[in-house]
């Protein structure tokens, strides 16, 4: 196996989307708080090592699964990486994240690291389990307290953000199942979103994702800015239309529309950020 498709099957097998976006989002947040670029840099990089390691461990987790269903875009499973690469590159990841977050601060590290390890736990077995949404609440809600309690200066993350960052999370772990929900019944991976089917599952991503994006809108201290009310405009139709087209079979529709709320959710984040310093 030559280096440079070892290499792509690598940026292929971390969920690259997924890292790329929630990277993204902690790089503006961070921007938004008050970090200097410094200190922005350090938890930016303390996240994407994380998302990395969870991504990687991911695809090694399932790749029994994945062959099974014939995943031919999984990279383990279609043999453009090999799992010991897969592997190795996880426990690399996340040694580099153990250290870049501990380097942020012991609480704020301790934070990073509460919500790589429920991302983990997930991976592991939660998955396939009736508290399967219970690790995207607990690490999205906890990667705002991160990048909050790493800023300079004292100061915690207002609940609002919290729960925004629960509700996202949450709703974005219903939607990602509805595209793949009948290859992962069929390899028994049964999950709350795989108990409650494909309609519920639709119902209960859209409900979550706008409460999200209403909490950004509303939560800050005082009236509600222009932004806020535009965002909650914008994300009502898109939310809805996004999850009405996902529960046929094998859409992304679900998915790309948590990216598009995300968006919305990082803008709201930065015009609401003289609130957070």
């Amino acid at each position: 196996m030559t280096v440079g498709r070892t290499a792509v099957g690598l940026a292929l097998a971390c969920h690259p989307g997924p890292a790329a976006a929630v990277t993204t989002i902690t790089a503006v947040l961070a921007a938004a708080v008050g970090h200097r670029l410094g200190s922005g840099v350090l938890v930016t990089a303390a996240v994407l090592t994380g998302q990395l390691s969870i991504g990687w461990s991911n695809d090694w987790l399932d790749r029994e699964r994945d062959r099974r269903s014939q995943r031919r875009d999984k990279p383990v499973a279609s043999g453009a990486v090999s799992p010991a690469t897969v592997l190795g590159a996880a426990f690399a990841t996340a040694g580099a994240c153990v250290v870049l977050s501990l380097l942020t601060g012991a609480v704020p590290g301790a934070l990073h690291l509460a919500a790589v390890c429920s991302a983990w736990a997930y991976n592991l077995g939660l998955k396939a389990s009736l508290a399967s949404p219970l690790p995207f609440a607990v690490s999205f809600g906890l990667l705002p307290a991160f990048v909050v309690a790493a800023a300079p200066g004292p100061g915690t993350a207002p609940v609002w953000m919290v729960l925004a960052g629960a509700l996202l999370g949450t709703g974005a772990h219903f939607a990602n199942v509805l595209p793949d929900l009948e290859d992962d019944l069929a390899t028994g991976v049964r999950g709350l979103g795989h108990h409650i089917g494909r309609q519920a599952g639709a119902v209960a991503a859209a409900v979550l994702l706008l409460a999200a994006v209403a909490v950004l809108a509303l939560g800050p201290p005082g009236p509600p800015t222009p932004g806020g009310w535009a965002a909650l405009l914008l994300t009502a139709p898109v939310g809805t239309m996004g999850l009405v087209l996902a529960r046929r079979p094998a859409s992304r529709a679900a998915f790309r529309s948590v990216l598009v709320i995300a968006v919305v959710a990082v803008v709201l984040l930065v015009t609401s950020g003289t609130s957070l310093r």
